[in-house]
């Protein structure tokens, strides 16, 4: 996570400016992540396996608490990972009916603040998480070979094929389940 903070009503984010593409080109150092070992053919398969972890960190009486000031609580991470399961399966969807689609900008920090992920429901998220998730996955199943090889445009320039994109998205479940995990040791230490 950056430096740079961002406070609203209360909620403090730590902005995160960093270009994740880089778990492309080399394991993540955070939570262990190697894009080059995902079967691309298995990731509708890895977006459930993921999902399906969420309802139980969300039903934790701890899950609405955040470890430290610069560390997101559970709920505020699996809001954060349904609206990526939402917002790169539309992505998917413009990959595969559109000839080299641009994204339109998400800023995560934004939404985070203003959607007030720290005030959200824990078991509406959950069910909202799995629906996302298996929205995604069905659209992640679908793709076959002679797909891999279609493109998308990111807003700050990161051109993506169906299977660099993949690669890049599934890190972000993966990722965050694993700052969850960490996060709970750091509360019931």
């Amino acid at each position: 996570m950056s430096a740079g903070l961002a406070t609203v009503t209360g909620v403090t984010i730590v902005r995160d400016d960093k270009n994740w593409t880089w778990v492309l080109e080399q394991p993540c150092p955070e939570c262990g992540f190697d894009a080059a070992r995902i079967d691309i053919s298995r990731l509708g398969d890895l977006v459930r396996q993921n999902a399906a972890s969420w309802p139980e960190l969300l039903a934790a009486p701890d899950a609405t608490r955040r470890p430290s000031e610069s560390r997101w609580s559970a709920l505020e991470y699996a809001c954060h990972v349904r609206d990526v399961f939402r917002v790169f399966d539309e992505r998917l969807r413009l990959m595969l009916e559109a000839d080299d689609p641009d994204f339109a900008n998400w800023d995560q920090d934004v939404t985070a603040i203003d959607e007030r992920y720290d005030l959200q429901d824990p078991a509406t998220v959950a069910d909202e998480l799995l629906a996302a998730a298996a929205a995604c996955a069905a659209r992640f199943d679908m793709v076959t070979p002679d797909d891999y090889t279609r493109t998308g445009n990111r807003s700050d320039g990161s051109r993506f094929t169906v299977e660099s994109f993949g690669r890049y998205f599934i890190h972000d479940p993966i990722h965050h389940l694993d700052d969850v995990v960490v996060g709970n040791r750091l509360l019931r230490s």
